[in-house]
């Protein structure tokens, strides 16, 4: 993989390092330090070719990718929102910023079909949990609200990055 956009043009350490941390980093205090030891590479090496290919955006984040169904939060729905444009974006970002939700994000509407521009994911343990939260959505997005609807998740499809084959 190479980001002509960037210039930078990953060599074989960065492949290996790629490969090292794709199905994800080890479970232990200095995760980087493991995976250094692993390359044999000092762990310096391997957090500033990290935060040069986050630079270049080879690499756009690390985080964590909870699987909500281990911990018991059965209840999952992407909420779908009819927000007025004019305040979709400002809304969109109050919504964002509740504990509950875990990401939130604008979308264009394809009328007639669907007229939902602001998708807010919330987690439960219960659908009526999840009914709570909708609740509370709805009562700050007010009159900016034209209608919502919950599109609950009947499995995980994928929760994986970056993946290199060769």
């Amino acid at each position: 993989m190479n980001a002509p956009e960037s210039g930078l043009i990953l060599d074989a350490v960065d492949r290996q390092i790629i490969r090292a941390t794709q199905a994800g980093l080890p479970l232990v205090p200095q995760p980087y330090h493991a995976v250094a030891a692993q390359l044999g590479l000092a762990a310096g090496e391997v957090m500033a070719r990290i935060e040069r290919m986050q630079a270049a955006g080879i690499i756009r984040r690390i985080g964590l990718v909870p699987n909500h169904y281990a911990l018991g939060y059965s209840a999952n729905g992407m909420t779908v929102w009819d927000v007025a444009d004019d305040r979709a974006e400002a809304m969109g970002e109050q919504v964002g910023r509740l504990a509950f939700v875990s990401h939130c994000y604008l979308r264009p509407r394809h009328l007639p079909a669907w007229p939902y521009n602001l998708f807010a994911m919330v987690h439960g343990r219960s659908r009526q949990e999840v009914a709570g939260k909708v609740a509370v959505i709805a009562a700050l997005l007010g009159d900016a609200c034209h209608g919502h609807d919950v599109l609950y998740s009947s499995r995980i499809l994928k929760k994986t990055g970056l993946r290199l084959t060769d």
